[in-house]
């Protein structure tokens, strides 16, 4: 039955263009809807939208606006209802037909606090209702608006641009680039190993596990290490004791394999003729209508952005009282900027040639990649220190997610190579699991998001579109491809 909607659906908005709009709001409006979200396939109704909107020339930024607002719009509608039927969710048709999925979100409120408002968003079981509770358990309105408006910006994104991106190359009828399943297929390998050795790896190193305990064992049978051991303990009431074991084996992991793909690429060139052939794919890929998609991605990860973000993040840490937290963001900034600039310097590899304007500076590590993976990676740590074990991954792998469309713009684009990305991704994994495994040392109180925390990622939202807007004329002179 679902089929069939979709069927008639798409084809009634092909032959109504103008309606577009409307159903992109209406659609992301219901998808937000307290538990409209769960019957209506909301997600294969905004992929089918979007690849039509594509087809038909829609901007998409009007796209990304119109989901935007439809978004925003039915989490807010949840939160009114949620305040208005306060304390008796479950007693209102039709919520008295999900008294289970009520509850789920009451659980999962009550353990995040105001960051589920984020997280809920992308979490399929439960994102239809936590506006819902969120209203019923009485969260202050200005609250609840920071983080509704400011996770519908990454959530409008998610949504529209895999069907956008289909309905862009099926109006263009171009053909795949060449050597596609290869390049393809390597490049998911590569960054599979890297997921499976460095994430799980270190994700399996907690205190419950034996080669934590093995460890611990050995490192009391002598007083010097003994003694690290308790320096880097966690005295946070809830993790008290806990050795930041997975973060420092994240740190050292990310070094040696970084060190081996340097020396790989920098002394064979076993790399080379992939790099090679990557390069020459993306170039057959590129298209005026996934230039600016590209360009927007490659300009979030611009230093000026990155720095602003680890400098408002500081500020608002410091500004709740959080100083250690504050002081080890600003030096991974710091370290950052400094180890890619000195890599860079000392590596000295040249870019590829496929711009009219390429970066001066040498090409390995990518230093976009480096950046916004520090800044994805270390959120995402901060926001699983307070969730559960066994809930840490989502949390990982949800908010890392950014990352991929920077580093890829930057192949795109073609002023990288995929060493450089690699490269990147590597130093960026060890400087977050160095950075974390400091900090646990004064992680002592929870470290909870508040207004302070929404004012400072709207003011870093406005900061980077205005940067987006300004650079814009700029980076399309800079990122046009080479004749």
């Amino acid at each position: 039955m679902n089929s069939v909607w979709l069927t008639d659906l798409t084809a009634w908005l092909s032959a109504n263009p103008g309606w577009l709009s409307l159903a992109l709001f209406s659609t992301a409006f219901v998808e937000s809807l307290a538990v409209a979200g769960i019957i209506v396939p909301g997600v294969a109704f905004l992929f089918a939208i979007a690849a039509l909107a594509a087809q038909i020339g829609m901007p998409l930024m009007t796209a990304l606006v119109w989901a935007w607002l439809g978004a925003v719009a039915g989490d807010t509608t949840s939160f009114a209802i949620g305040r208005l039927f306060q304390g008796r969710l479950t007693s209102v048709w039709p919520l008295s037909r999900h008294p289970e999925l009520i509850k789920k979100g009451e659980r999962f409120f009550r353990s995040h606090g105001g960051k589920s408002v984020i997280i809920g968003r992308f979490i399929g079981p439960v994102r239809p209702v936590i506006p819902l509770v969120a209203g019923a358990l009485l969260m202050p309105w200005r609250r609840f608006l920071a983080f509704n408006i400011g996770s519908a910006m990454g959530w409008a994104p998610v949504y529209i641009l895999p069907g956008f991106l289909v309905g862009s190359a099926l109006a263009s009828e171009a053909p795949p680039p060449a050597h596609f399943y290869l390049v393809t297929g390597i490049s998911l390998a590569t960054l599979a190993a890297i997921y499976v050795v460095l994430f799980r790896f270190q994700l399996g190193l907690g205190e419950d596990s034996r080669f934590y305990h093995w460890l611990q064992r050995q490192m009391a049978q002598y007083e010097a290490t003994h003694r690290f051991w308790r320096l880097y303990t966690n005295e946070r009431p809830a993790h008290e004791g806990e050795f930041p074991l997975a973060s420092l084996m994240l740190a050292l992991g990310s070094i040696a394999l970084l060190v081996f793909w340097g020396q790989i690429v920098t002394m064979t060139q076993l790399i080379a003729p992939f790099d090679q052939l990557a390069l020459q794919w993306f170039s057959d890929l590129r298209r005026p209508l996934l230039d600016a998609p590209a360009i927007v991605a490659t300009l979030m990860g611009d230093p000026p952005v990155l720095t602003a973000a680890a400098v408002l993040a500081g500020l608002a840490l410091a500004f709740r009282g959080h100083y250690a937290a504050a002081v080890h963001i600003l030096l991974a900034a710091v370290t950052t900027i400094v180890l890619v600039w000195g890599l860079k310097s000392a590596i000295g590899i040249v870019r590829p040639d496929q711009v009219v304007n390429p970066p001066s500076s040498g090409s390995f590590p990518s230093g976009h990649t480096t950046g916004i993976t520090v800044l994805v990676t270390l959120l995402a740590s901060f926001v699983a220190a307070e969730a559960r074990n066994r809930n840490r991954w989502q949390t990982y792998i949800t908010l890392s997610l950014p990352l991929i469309p920077v580093a890829f713009s930057r192949l795109y684009l073609g002023v990288h190579w995929f060493s450089d990305i690699v490269g990147g991704l590597l130093l960026g994994l060890a400087i977050t699991g160095a950075t974390r495994a400091s900090f646990s040392r004064f992680d002592r109180v929870p470290i909870a998001p508040d207004i302070v925390t929404a004012m400072a990622a709207i003011t870093w939202l406005a900061f980077s579109s205005s940067y987006i807007w300004l650079m814009w004329p700029d980076a399309i002179q800079h990122y046009a491809p080479a004749s």
